[in-house]
């Protein structure tokens, strides 16, 4: 621990030099910058803590104080003796209260025993640290070592309930990325109640913003939103408790009108979570905005009594003055190098192939085996066994939370099936629903109270399945047990750990009256636990969350599951849309990508097996349907396409930067690209939705390249059309784009995928 200096800085200075968190005793004021960003917040004359600037990169200086305004308006609240004009209406507050003069929504909320709910934090001490204090058993971004990043922790207290209330704040070297969280801790003897606690606010004097968020449902999820802020209040939130959900994903970013990809400046807000959020705009009347991220207040309270505390998740804010394509890559390398972790970090995915859609339910270990062997002749390297292996689960009506093998499917039970597969050379993977029970299911009939539940009401179901109480310890533990006898006695490199339904009637039959409101909390807690003791005892194992497709694709769970299964929907047109959303926050070796069969089983629709590739290539790649039923020639196009992934798959997992190109929310087209680091290699790939007759000419414009490099240029399937092109004519005038091309591989639903590789002088 340590204090920096306060002599003048210069954000310009050397990378290593350039990464200050600074306090100026005179002025009271904190900055934290490094090249690209600055924060800088004071305290006030009322001990509270004040925003003064937020966004690129400033030199340090000792005051700073000229950012703060005061101006006598009707029906002002002064918080200051006369004759100050100390109003926190029109203050950017750090972390604001309601009820003593700010008539906005409040970051926090304490019920105490009088029944009031006025608090008083009072700026107390402070304390700046090399590298980054975990959060566990939150999950959160970390460091590897203390000198990438300093963190600030601001500590208030409210001398009337004895309460401490500590503000951290990280900041990176080499990201412009500042990572907030707030922590409570009651050392009074009253017992206080929080009915909020958000883990980050952020003011602007200003609503010059959009707002850009990712929303849908099941099968469409995370498309991209845009809308002017108001004034008044506007949110994207999550209410369902047992995940982020597919309607909302935890994310929000605000830009300015004029930013797009590649221009202008954006702010974006992540919560590393996975239960209940807010993420909340508020504009006054007065044009200034105020940002809130945190868990939601519906249906929430946390007790603390004298020595407990109370850990917020984390908030992880990223500033980009070059659009949204740049906010993207920073949160693309800090959540795969900073928040994804274990021996899959920094490792290509293997290609895999998954029986669900070949043959849902409806499986022995014989059709198993055969679709196992002609997926090893494609050069599969995985077979995932999906749902249906276990209890008396022949439908979904029955089974989940029986964790043990269904002898009448499989003899040998999973542990025999996992070496037979291994045997031909290929790994083994598995289907869970660890959080989730069937009434008709052993589980049920033993632990009837172990469902999530309101005594004397209806319990509502959803694909006839319920949501186990993982708020208690004992059911943790149970399921625990279960499946972990199934890995140690398996040969299992593989999981995929679904979840199917959100939660309702949310109650504990075990907790105390006055805790039901942390039974949300508490629930995501107990899946935290679950994810860490098996990724503990078994680090070997390639966890893939999933929540009914992708209604849980959220920071928290990359802590653990370093890939998501992105969406049911594996139509090849509908992915562009969800998989270009979801590449606005998370990196592309995340996202869950498979080849499916036509008709798709979703929307019915026939695309061609090229595109359906070329879409997947830009995830984790995989398929998912039975080699067996494909013609002599479509084999051969998988063989092509599996050996086409191996060869590039480190250029588009681990070392390529991604650039969104054509949006296909926005028109027929989508284009997307990856860069190597050196930018000597790049893959492009372009789609249409529909042909068109006698059309205009088109053109693809690259990003990333090199301008004076010389690269050649080759179409996949067409090695006769390879040319010759320097990097500038490549991103300012494009490549052209063939059109009887797109016609030659089936018009409607087409695409081309471009190789480039720079031609050594």
């Amino acid at each position: 621990t340590r204090v920096r200096s306060s002599a003048a800085s210069d954000v310009y200075k050397r990378q290593e030099d350039a990464m200050p968190v600074i306090f100026h005793e005179e002025t009271k004021q904190f900055h934290l910058f490094n090249r690209e960003v600055s924060y800088i917040i004071r305290i006030m004359e009322n001990g509270q803590m004040e925003n003064l600037y937020y966004g690129k990169a400033l030199r340090d200086r000792e005051d700073f104080s000229r950012f703060h305004e005061e101006l006598e308006r009707s029906q002002m609240s002064v918080c200051v003796p006369e004759p100050g004009l100390l109003s926190m209406h029109y203050t950017r507050q750090e972390y604001p209260v309601y009820g003593t003069g700010d008539y906005k929504t409040p970051a926090l909320c304490i019920r105490q025993e009088d029944g009031s709910r006025i608090t008083d934090f009072v700026y107390k001490s402070y304390e700046i640290r090399k590298g980054k204090p975990s959060l566990a058993p939150l999950p959160a971004t970390y460091t590897e070592d203390e000198e990438e990043a300093d963190t600030l922790e601001i500590t208030l207290h409210d001398e009337r309930i004895d309460t401490d209330l500590v503000l951290s704040y990280t900041i990176y070297r080499d990201y412009p990325v500042i990572t907030r969280n707030t922590r409570f801790l009651q050392k009074g003897p009253q017992t206080i109640v929080l009915e909020k606690a958000m883990s980050a606010c952020v003011e602007f004097l200003d609503m010059k913003f959009e707002m850009v968020q990712l929303s849908g449902a099941w099968a469409r999820e995370r498309y991209v939103k845009t809308r002017p802020l108001e004034m008044g209040i506007q949110s994207v939130y999550g209410l369902d408790g047992t995940c982020s959900g597919a309607e909302h994903n935890p994310f929000m970013a605000l830009k300015r009108p004029e930013a797009g990809e590649d221009n202008g400046e954006v702010y974006g807000f992540s919560f590393v979570y996975s239960g209940n959020f807010l993420i909340q705009t508020e504009v006054s009347t007065f044009d200034m905005t105020r940002v809130m991220v945190g868990i939601h207040p519906e249906s929430f309270s946390w007790t603390l009594r004298e020595g407990e505390s109370f850990q917020t998740p984390e908030t992880v804010m990223v500033y980009s003055d070059q659009g949204l394509n740049k906010m993207s890559q920073v949160y693309h390398r800090l959540y795969r190098k900073r928040l994804m972790r274990g021996v899959w970090r920094d490792q290509a995915r293997p290609i895999l192939l998954n029986n669900w859609e070949a043959t849902y339910f409806d499986f022995n270990e014989e059709k198993i085996l055969k679709i196992a062997r002609k997926a090893k002749e494609a050069g599969v390297e995985l077979f995932v066994l999906d749902d249906g292996w276990f209890g008396a689960r022949n439908d979904d009506y029955r089974g989940l939370g029986d964790w043990y093998a269904n002898l009448e499917k499989l003899p040998e039970g999973i542990s025999g099936l996992s070496r037979k597969i291994e045997d031909m050379g290929l790994k083994f993977g598995l289907w869970v629903e660890l959080e989730m029970v069937n009434k008709d299911s052993d589980l049920y009939r033993q632990h009837p109270d172990w469902l999530i539940g309101a005594p004397g009401r209806f319990e509502s179901h959803a694909r006839h399945q319920h949501v186990l109480d993982f708020s208690r310890k004992e059911v943790v533990d149970h399921i625990y047990e279960m499946i972990a006898k199934i890995i140690r006695e398996s040969s299992i490199s593989y999981i995929k750990w679904d979840m199917n339904r959100y939660m309702t009637e949310p109650c504990s039959l075990t907790a105390e009256p006055a805790r039901q409101g942390e039974t949300m909390h508490r629930y995501m807690l107990g899946v935290y636990d679950l994810y860490t003791r098996l990724t503990t005892e078994f680090p070997e194992i390639l966890f893939e969350s999933c929540a009914s497709g992708g209604a849980r694709f959220d920071p928290g769970m990359l802590y653990f599951a370093p890939q998501t299964w992105t969406s049911d929907d594996t139509d090849a047109n509908e992915r562009t849309k969800i998989q270009y959303g979801t590449s606005y926050i998370y990196p592309i070796v995340s996202m869950g990508s498979h080849v499916s069969a036509v008709p798709n089983h979703q929307v019915f629709r026939k695309t061609p097996i090229e595109t359906r590739a070329n879409i997947a290539y830009f995830g984790t790649f995989g398929y998912e349907l039975d080699l067996n039923l494909l013609s002599d020639q479509e084999m051969e196009e998988v063989k092509r396409q599996v050996a086409f992934m191996k060869k590039y798959r480190e250029l588009i997992q681990i070392d390529g930067d991604f650039y969104r190109i054509q949006s296909p929310f926005e028109g027929n087209e989508t284009a997307w690209q990856v860069v190597s680091q050196d930018k000597k290699e790049s893959i492009a790939m372009f789609y249409q939705k529909m042909n068109k007759v006698n059309a205009s000419w088109l053109r693809l414009k690259l990003k990333g390249l090199k301008e004076d490099a010389l690269y050649q240029v080759s179409l996949e399937g067409a090695p006769q059309k390879d040319y010759k092109a320097y990097g500038d004519e490549l991103m300012y005038a494009g490549i052209p784009v063939d059109r009887t091309e797109l016609n030659r591989r089936g018009g409607d639903f087409a695409s081309l995928l471009y190789v480039l590789k720079e031609i050594e002088k």
